[in-house]
């Protein structure tokens, strides 16, 4: 079966029109980034501050913003089928989390499958002020907890990654945010060129939004740091079956620690047997 979805939109960082589309056809899950086709594994990290850069590993555009499109693939659980192709500069910001990319994934014809990924022992990995516990499962689950400064406060969300219906009402909803006071240092490095206030919520110090941005509470913190945590997971194969809990997580610690716990062992690959069991 086939089919296809396009959406269009600017992109957060470069400000910039573009597009991803979405192609439901036969083998394995692949991303085309400008002339370039690789597949999940032949993708790599170019930088992870304030979002998540990829690009080939053989060489090809460099795609930002790639967080949400990664956590809507985790999140709907499509691990083939599926050819993602972007443009360029950046997959389209859209609705600020990733609600309308796994809409968008939800009606195609994809097959959902489980993690490639295991937890194969209980296991704390600390990265600067970052904390992941790995505990092994059954299942795949995913829990962080925020602390913020002023009105914020504190907060924690956990998510099955196996209920698409949950993550689609509670966590793809979840909209990005940042502080007010990082946003002239991240413009004078050329990013957050297009903030869209139904769409990124600038917090002032104290943690309140600003107008004309909605209410955002600790609690849609703490759901968007998981559906980014989720998104980070993805690019290695996961969320892995067992639990990764996360204390005040940020993208390049999850990369880091990720990293470390394929290295270590104590998360590994599945193999085809094991899928099959």
């Amino acid at each position: 079966m086939s089919g296809w979805v396009e959406l269009h939109g600017r992109g957060l960082h470069s400000g910039k029109r573009c597009s991803v589309r979405l192609d439901a056809r036969p083998g394995p899950l692949l991303f085309r980034m400008g002339q370039s086709e690789a597949s999940l594994e032949q993708l790599e990290l170019v930088r992870a501050d304030q979002g998540v850069c990829l690009r080939p590993r053989q060489g090809g555009v460099e795609v930002d913003l790639c967080e949400h499109l990664l956590s809507a693939l985790a999140g709907l659980n499509v691990r083939s089928g599926l050819t993602v192709s972007v443009p360029g500069p950046e997959v389209p910001l859209l609705d600020g989390g990733s609600r309308e990319l796994a809409r968008a994934l939800r009606i195609l014809p994809l097959r959902r499958e489980p993690s490639r990924l295991r937890v194969t022992r209980t296991e704390v990995l600390v990265d600067g002020a970052s904390r992941y516990t790995f505990e092994p499962g059954d299942a795949a689950r995913v829990a962080v907890e925020v602390d913020f400064p002023g009105a914020l406060g504190r907060a924690s969300a956990e998510h099955g990654a196996d209920d698409t219906e949950a993550y689609l009402a509670t966590i793809a909803t979840a909209r990005t945010f940042g502080f007010l006071a990082q946003a002239d240092e991240l413009r004078a490095r050329g990013r957050a060129l297009h903030v869209d206030p139904a769409a990124v919520v600038a917090l002032d110090e104290g943690g309140c939004a600003l107008p004309p941005s909605a209410p955002f509470s600790a609690e849609e913190a703490a759901r968007h740091k998981l559906l980014d945590l989720m998104g980070d997971l993805f690019l290695y194969g996961g969320p892995p079956l067992g639990r990764v809990s996360a204390v005040r997580p940020g993208h390049a610690a999850s990369h880091r620690v990720m990293q470390r716990a394929l290295e270590a062992g104590v998360v590994r690959k599945l193999q085809t047997g094991d899928l099959e069991r």
